[in-house]
């Protein structure tokens, strides 16, 4: 190819060199030009013929016929990229200071609007029973584990390594290993290598010493931190050595490991508003805060690892299985439901769930608020969908977020035993401390 290249060149060249001249021309003697009105312009340059631009073509596409050509984006691939591309900026938007929901920096307060079916999403500290906002919740639950080591140690540390350490797997490990250790003390009493803990034993620092609150637990339960010399070796290193007064009563250690295993992280619990309005042709309209929206920084990685999931999804085909499941999973979006519920006199009783909170729990909620508590009842959603307690679906799953108005009756068997009897089931459902706190729905 090169050597073809080659010659059209010379072909070029030699046809713009111009005249040439005879052998027997002596090497002095030139051929005389002849003249041309033009001769004091430039001879333009001469291009190829077009037999060798015909041929350099066809070469060329030769060429490119043996290169291998760059694979074009495929629709999976697109479907990729624009997923990243947008993980990348909620990614990105999540660690900004002024992202919704991270609560990095302090933001504006906003008005709240006086229609508002609800003031926000509020929660109760199971410990002091503040009603706290959504912001407030974890700072203010802490506070009140560390406040509690004054009067309780024992349980402050069990709450503390329970509700300060996140990763639940790290938790379970490390209480199952102390647990070990409390196990060998009660079991062998006499034993005396069992009675203390190598502090930069390999097996502590990765399971016990990484948690938050252990140290404070072994503290409060007995043991004494010590520097003791190592059998054989130079030099000493720190141990837990437990105490005399604890070695006399082993069966606390027993009780304090019992106490370590059945903890739970101690959580604020959803405050549920409950309110009660009078009949209004508004039940159905409901004007919800932003709190029912705005993702906090854990729910932002959850959406981020769905949306991630989907790409998976969408690169491959669906069943109808599938593609339900895909749609209850898209209502997973919403962390909280606002319900109302229309009693037969037309009162409204309302209140906030997660929604991801089963049926019983509304069912629950609803009944803890009836004179007659005891008396079956359904609930039926919009279109008539009747709600089954016992099928214990989520919230979310059957549609009710975020909100959602419900029709409350008697169940029809009732309703017909009450008839046969001769008695009519009361108008008015609610508990009396309930209507004497009644307000007009705005």
């Amino acid at each position: 190819m090169k050597k073809f290249f080659q010659e059209i060149k010379a072909d070029i060249k030699f046809k713009s060199a111009g005249p040439g001249q005879k052998l027997t021309d002596s090497a002095g003697q030139k051929t005389p030009k002849e003249k041309s009105p033009q001769q004091a312009l430039q001879q333009p340059r001469q291009g190829p013929t077009d037999e060798a631009q015909m041929a350099a073509a066809a070469a060329l596409a030769r060429l490119e016929q043996k290169q291998p050509r760059a694979r074009g984006p495929t629709s999976q691939d697109s479907i990729r990229n624009q997923v990243r591309k947008e993980l990348q900026a909620e990614a990105t938007s999540s660690n900004s200071p002024g992202a919704p929901g991270t609560n990095l920096a302090p933001e504006p307060k906003e008005e709240i609007s006086p229609h508002l079916a609800v003031p926000g999403v509020y929660f109760i500290c199971p410990l002091t029973g503040v009603t706290l906002r959504r912001d407030q919740r974890d700072a203010h639950i802490k506070e009140a584990i560390l406040s509690h080591f004054s009067t309780d140690p024992v349980a402050a540390s069990i709450m503390k390594i329970h509700t300060f350490n996140r990763d639940r797997d790290r938790v379970k490990l490390g209480v199952d290993t102390i647990a070990k250790y409390l196990d060998n003390i009660h079991l062998h009493p006499e034993e005396e290598k069992y009675q203390k803990i190598k502090l930069q034993n390999k097996v502590f620092q990765e399971r016990i010493n990484c948690l938050e609150g252990t140290h404070e637990f072994f503290e409060a339960i007995g043991f004494k931190k010590m520097t003791l010399p190592v059998p054989d070796q130079e030099g000493s290193e720190e141990f837990y050595v437990l105490g005399e007064a604890t070695r006399a009563q082993p069966q606390s250690l027993e009780q304090h490991k019992q106490q370590l295993l059945s903890a739970e992280p101690v959580r604020a619990m959803l405050d549920r508003q409950r309110r009660v309005f009078r009949p209004s042709a508004l039940a159905s309209h409901f004007e919800l805060p932003a709190d029912f929206f705005s993702l906090t920084a854990e729910e932002v990685k959850r959406e981020q690892r769905l949306r991630t999931e989907a790409v998976e999804r969408l690169s491959s085909l669906r069943t109808k299985a599938m593609r339900e499941k895909e749609e209850q999973r898209e209502l997973r979006k919403y962390t909280y439901a606002l319900l109302r519920v229309r009693l037969p006199d037309g009162c409204l009783l309302q209140g906030t769930f997660y929604a991801r909170e089963r049926l019983p729990v509304l069912f629950q909620f609803v009944r803890e608020a009836l004179q007659n508590d005891w008396l079956p009842f359904e609930l039926r959603a919009s279109g008539g969908q009747r709600l089954v307690e016992d099928e214990a679906l989520a919230l979310n799953e059957c549609g009710l977020v975020p909100s959602a108005l419900l029709t409350f009756s008697w169940d029809a068997s009732v309703l017909e035993d009450m008839r046969a009897a001769g008695a009519e089931p009361a108008t008015c459902v609610l508990r009396p401390e309930l209507l004497a706190a009644i307000e007009q729905l705005s």
